[in-house]
């Protein structure tokens, strides 16, 4: 119960973030997180830790998103 219950969190949480990206690109993104939650999670931490370490949220996301740059590549692609 509790499962679907975060899933929808999560969902609404990353439609609210996906907002000014074109319907079908936020359709891409939303389907690699399901596809992929355990994945973005470690993304997600972190990007909570370089937050920790003392910088900014976009440098930390930057930073995390360039370190896993080749993986996001082959998920965002279908691969």
């Amino acid at each position: 119960m509790f499962g679907k219950l975060k899933d929808k969190a999560v969902e609404k949480m990353l439609e609210k973030q996906l907002g000014q990206l074109p319907p079908e690109q936020k359709a891409m993104v939303m389907k690699a997180v399901q596809e992929n939650p355990d994945f973005f999670k470690k993304i997600q931490e972190e990007i909570k830790a370089e937050e920790k370490s003392g910088s900014s949220q976009m440098v930390a996301s930057m930073k995390v998103m360039r370190k896993y740059q080749g993986e996001l590549q082959k998920i965002m692609m279908g691969k």
